[in-house]
C-alpha cells in the first residue's frame, strides 16, 4: 500500500502504551501508520479488511471455548435441532454489544478497565477488574478441563496434555510480536471449521433444521429446565471477558477511526462464524443421539465424542474431540491475555504483544502465572473442578450487568467518544439488548443459588422490575452527554480526525441524585450477589 498520507489535525493521543502506535501488523498484511482510508478500489478494500481482521474473529471464535461446545453439544443431545433460534437471535445482540467496544477501542486508544477507573472511580474499577480476574481465572480452569477431557479421548494423560497446551499457549504469547501471535491463532481458527464436517458426518435433515432456525419452540415444551438453559445458552453468547479483550486487541492492533469500517467488518464476519458454528455443534449431536440411549443424557465433553464414535463413526468421535481442544486453547488464550491487558490498564504497566518479555515484564508475567496455577489446579487429584465450573456460571452473571451498563454508558460519555458517542438509535437497539442481557444474567443467577424459586413468577416480577430499569438506563445514557456547551460541540465535532484526548484532561463526570441512586443500586446487587455466591459454593462444598 503506497498512497500518500492525509493530513490530520495534530492532537495530543490517550494512548498508556507507546508500543500501541505504529502499523498495523495483522496475520495477514500489514498497513503502513501513514495510510489513509480514503477510497480505494475492490481489490485494495479487501486486502485492507484481509490486514485489520483478527481481534473481531478471535473474540467471537473465543467465545465457543470449551463451556461453549460443552453447552451447544448438550443443546442438540438434550433438545435436538428445537433451539437453533435462539443461536439467530444471538447475532445481533453480540454484533451490537463489541460493536459499542470497538468503537471505544477505536476512538480513545485506551482499555475498558482503564476507562471504567477514570470515569466511574476506584471503587468499579476494584470490583471490575477483580470479578474478571477471578472470573477469567476459573473460566481458564475449564479450559484446561476442555484440554484433559478432549485428548483423553486419544489416550493421552491430564500429566501430559496439560503441562504441553500450558507450555504451548506460553511460547505462543511470549514470542514479542503481535503478527506472530495471531497468526498462531489464524490457525485455531481455521482449526474451529472441523464444526461444519462434523455436522455433516451426523446427516441431518433439511426440514427438522430450518425448522429449529424460524421456529422459537423447545423440544419437550416450556419447562423451567428448558428455560434456564435457553439463558445458559444465550449467557454464552456474551461474556465479560469478550468487552474488555477486543477493545484491547482492537487498540493492540493500532486500530484507529480510521479503520473502523473494516473492524466492524470482523466482528460482524466473526458473529456469524461463531454462531454458525455453533448451530453445527447442536446439529452433530442432534442428529447423531437421535432416537438412541444417548439423547437427552448428557455427561461430558469426553462422553459426547465416545457416543458420537459409536454413532456416527470414530471419525465423528475424533473431530469433536479436536474441537473440543482447539476451541479450549482459543479460549485460553482470549481470557488471559483480556486478563494481562486489564491489569496493564490498571496499573500502568507496559501491556503490548508488540513488546518483548524484558521490555514487558509485568504483562508477561500476569499471563504466565494465571496460566501455570490454573493448569495445577486441573492436575490436583479431587480438586472441586464442579464448583469451579459453578462458580463461572455464577460469576458471570454477578460481572455482567455492571460490564454491560458501563458499557452502555460510557458510549454515550461526549468527553470521551466525542462526536463518536451512540446516536438515538443506536441508544435504542443496545438499551433493549443490554437490558434483556441483564435480566437473563440476573434470572440464572438468582435461580442458581436458589435453585428452588418458582421460577415463573420470580421471572415476571425481574421483568416488571427490567422494564423501569431499561427506562432509567435509556434516560441515565442520555444525561451522560450533558449539556455544556463544549461537550456539544464535541459531538458535533470532525468524526475522521477526532479522538479523545489525554484522560488527565477530561472533565470529570457530574452524576445527578437519579443516577447516583441508579449506581447505589447497581452497587447493592453487585454485593449480594456475591454474598450470596459464597454462600452457594459453601453449600456446595460442605455438601461434597
Amino acid at each position: 500500500m503506497s498512497e500518500e498520507p492525509r493530513p490530520t489535525a495534530p492532537q495530543r493521543s490517550a494512548v498508556l502504551d507507546t508500543a500501541h502506535d505504529g502499523e498495523i501488523r495483522g496475520a495477514l498484511g500489514s498497513i503502513p501508520h501513514w495510510e489513509s482510508d480514503r477510497p480505494r478500489p475492490w481489490s485494495r478494500k479487501l486486502l485492507t479488511l484481509a490486514a485489520i481482521m483478527g481481534p473481531g474473529l478471535i473474540v467471537m471464535v473465543g467465545d465457543n471455548d470449551a463451556g461453549g461446545v460443552s453447552t451447544y453439544a448438550q443443546a442438540g443431545q438434550n433438545y435436538g435441532p428445537s433451539l437453533l433460534w435462539v443461536l439467530v437471535l444471538c447475532i445481533p445482540t453480540l454484533i451490537v454489544a463489541q460493536e459499542m467496544v470497538v468503537r471505544l477501542g477505536a476512538v480513545t486508544g485506551v482499555g475498558h478497565a482503564r476507562l471504567i477507573k477514570e470515569r466511574f472511580g476506584n471503587f468499579w474499577a476494584a470490583f471490575s477488574v477483580g470479578d474478571l480476574f477471578l472470573l477469567n481465572f476459573l473460566t481458564l480452569v475449564t479450559e484446561f478441563i476442555g484440554v484433559d477431557l478432549g485428548l483423553r479421548y486419544f489416550g493421552i494423560t491430564p500429566l501430559a496434555s496439560v503441562p504441553i497446551v500450558a507450555i504451548g499457549l506460553l511460547a505462543m504469547v511470549a514470542t514479542g510480536n503481535f503478527q506472530r501471535w495471531e497468526r498462531f491463532m489464524f490457525v485455531f481458527i481455521v482449526t474451529s471449521l472441523l464444526m461444519f464436517p462434523l455436522a455433516a458426518l451426523s446427516h441431518p435433515s433439511a426440514g427438522p433444521v430450518f425448522n429449529g432456525l424460524v421456529t422459537p419452540s423447545v423440544k419437550g415444551g416450556f419447562t423451567s429446565t428448558s428455560v434456564l438453559f435457553i439463558i445458559a445458552v444465550v449467557g454464552t453468547t456474551i461474556a465479560p471477558w469478550q468487552l474488555f479483550f477486543q477493545q484491547s486487541n482492537v487498540i493492540d492492533k493500532r486500530i484507529t477511526t480510521r479503520w473502523l469500517k473494516y473492524e466492524l467488518a470482523d466482528t460482524s464476519i466473526g458473529a456469524v462464524l461463531t454462531t454458525a458454528g455453533a448451530g453445527a455443534l447442536m446439529v452433530a449431536t442432534a442428529f447423531a443421539f437421535s432416537h438412541s440411549s444417548f439423547a437427552g443424557q448428557f455427561g461430558s465433553g469426553l462422553t459426547v465424542a465416545e457416543g458420537l464414535s459409536r454413532r456416527a463413526g470414530s471419525a465423528s468421535g475424533a473431530i469433536f474431540a479436536v474441537v473440543l481442544v482447539n476451541a479450549s486453547v482459543i479460549g485460553a488464550s482470549a481470557v488471559t491475555l483480556s486478563t494481562s491487558y486489564a491489569l496493564g490498564d490498571s496499573f500502568g504497566l507496559k501491556h503490548s504483544l508488540h513488546r518483548s518479555v524484558r521490555d514487558a515484564k509485568g504483562f508477561y508475567l500476569s499471563f504466565a502465572a494465571m496460566i501455570a496455577v490454573a493448569a495445577g489446579i486441573v492436575l490436583i487429584p479431587g480438586a472441586p473442578l464442579g464448583l469451579m465450573t459453578t462458580g463461572v456460571q455464577v460469576l458471570a452473571g454477578v460481572l455482567l450487568p455492571s460490564a454491560i451498563v458501563f458499557l452502555l454508558l460510557l458510549c454515550n460519555d461526549a468527553e470521551v467518544l466525542g462526536p463518536w458517542v451512540n446516536s438515538a438509535r443506536q441508544n435504542v437497539a443496545a438499551t433493549i439488548i443490554v437490558s434483556v442481557l441483564v435480566l437473563l444474567s440476573l434470572i440464572l443467577t438468582v435461580t442458581t443459588v436458589f435453585p428452588q424459586l418458582p421460577l415463573g413468577p420470580f421471572t415476571l416480577s425481574v421483568t416488571v422490575l427490567g422494564g423501569a430499569g431499561l427506562g432509567w438506563m435509556g434516560v441515565m445514557a442520555r444525561r451522560r452527554r450533558g449539556t455544556d456547551p463544549e461537550r456539544e460541540r464535541a459531538v458535533t465535532g470532525d468524526r475522521q480526525v477526532w479522538r479523545m484526548p489525554p484522560l488527565s484532561t477530561l472533565k470529570p463526570p457530574v452524576w445527578s441524585r437519579g443516577q447516583r441512586i441508579g449506581m447505589l443500586a447497581l452497587r447493592g446487587y453487585l454485593v449480594l450477589a456475591v454474598v450470596l455466591l459464597a454462600v452457594k459454593i459453601g453449600q456446595l462444598a460442605v455438601a461434597r
